[in-house]
């Protein structure tokens, strides 16, 4: 099956690297124009660098710098892209960041810039993405769907994680909103679904796997025995911004090679 986003535009928050980056490229290699969305000036080298590997392969993007956590910034991301291109088809809320201590010695600081960024973040530019799929309407030449939004959650949404308490609940809430908003919005026709990653290669979790130790501690969780790549994620995600899926809305949708079956578990506890 051929998967096509074209003439469809898709902004992907937190693109400048890792499974943003995955996602973005994947996209942009079924079609969609991406935006890809970075935090600020020390990762805009970063962001030229994805916007012109998915220009040489073939496809359309722009890089734009916005502080997801910051509402203005949101306002008028959406608005510059609207303006430029018409519309926004494609919301994959990304952004994400990690503060990690110990929950009797974490700052208030740490708990707050992890909710801003990986929840009010994301509360934010759906908030921005489902005023503009209301405002365009369902346009059949370029999705069945009024727009999707794909969430990019955890599988720390359902598993607890010592030391990451402000990772952990932002992520738990993710899910409810993700659950709401597809509920709020499923009549009009505008799909909200969450992608749950396990275990990803990417530089934000690189002390998990960057010695063969670390990796083998980390496989004894995975069944598959492998950890995942970027464009595991960037896969699902084009499957799930296209009509192909157009009955899957309110799912969390888990791709960890099995972690969630708890392979610890696996000779009995």
């Amino acid at each position: 099956m051929e998967i096509s986003l074209r003439n469809q535009v898709a902004i992907v928050t937190g693109a400048s690297s890792g499974i943003g980056t995955g996602i973005a490229k994947s996209l942009a290699s079924s079609g969609a124009t991406v935006i890809v969305n970075h935090s600020s000036e020390r990762s805009l080298n970063d962001a030229k660098t994805i916007v012109r590997e998915i220009i040489d392969a073939g496809g359309k993007g722009i890089t734009y710098q916005c502080d997801v956590s910051k509402e203005d910034q949101v306002v008028k991301m959406f608005q510059d892209v609207v303006a430029e291109f018409g519309t926004v088809d494609i919301l994959i809320n990304n952004a994400g960041i990690q503060k990690d201590a110990k929950f009797t010695e974490m700052t208030l600081d740490q708990w707050n810039a992890v909710i801003g960024v990986n929840l009010t973040g994301q509360f934010l530019c759906a908030r921005e993405a489902i005023k503009e799929f209301l405002r365009r309407g369902i346009d059949p030449s370029r999705s069945v769907a009024c727009g999707k939004i794909i969430h990019v959650s955890s599988v720390h949404e359902v598993i607890p994680w010592a030391g990451h308490a402000n990772y952990a609940a932002s992520k738990g809430a993710i899910r409810m909103l993700m659950q709401t908003l597809a509920q709020e919005y499923g009549a009009d026709k505008i799909r909200v679904n969450s992608i749950c990653p396990g275990a990803i290669q990417t530089p934000i979790n690189t002390n998990a796997w960057n010695t063969q130790e670390a990796m083998n501690s980390l496989l004894a969780l995975i069944p598959y025995n492998r950890i995942g790549q970027p464009q595991d994620i960037g896969n699902l995600a084009v499957f799930l911004a296209s009509d192909a899926s157009d009955y899957i809305t309110g799912a969390s949708i888990f791709i960890d090679g099995g972690m969630t079956t708890f392979e610890s578990f696996s000779t009995g506890g």
